[in-house]
């Protein structure tokens, strides 16, 4: 995922928390914010509860790739994934299934609308 797709500021992180709205699952929290630009970004936080670094980075790596592979459907929004307990043990298929739930409930992936990418 490029950079340009990321959220790295403290004051970007902290925006979002303040202003957005926020929608849960059991295994995710996403909080999301409206911005005019043309493509989404977003934040990923995993708790050190959830395990060491490398079970965290791999996590992320994970997300990432879900979003990539899902990009194409969604929103031109930027959002904060948050993992809760429970993600580390699960299985790429159902880590995917269970983001992109939390997503639809936000309004953030939007099957029957694709958009075009350049990437």
């Amino acid at each position: 995922m490029r950079k340009s797709y990321r959220i790295k500021k403290e004051k970007d992180f902290s925006a979002i928390f303040n202003t957005g709205q926020s929608k849960a699952n059991r295994k995710f929290v996403v909080y999301h914010l409206k911005q005019n630009q043309k493509h989404f970004r977003v934040g990923l936080s995993v708790s050190k509860k959830l395990g060491n670094a490398v079970t965290r980075n791999a996590i992320k790596r994970r997300l990432r790739h879900i979003l990539i592979a899902h990009r194409n459907h969604i929103v031109t929004e930027d959002f904060v994934i948050i993992a809760r307990k429970g993600v580390e043990q699960l299985s790429y298929q159902e880590l995917e299934t269970n983001l992109l739930h939390v997503l639809k409930l936000a309004t953030i992936y939007q099957e029957g609308k694709q958009r075009e990418t350049k990437d």
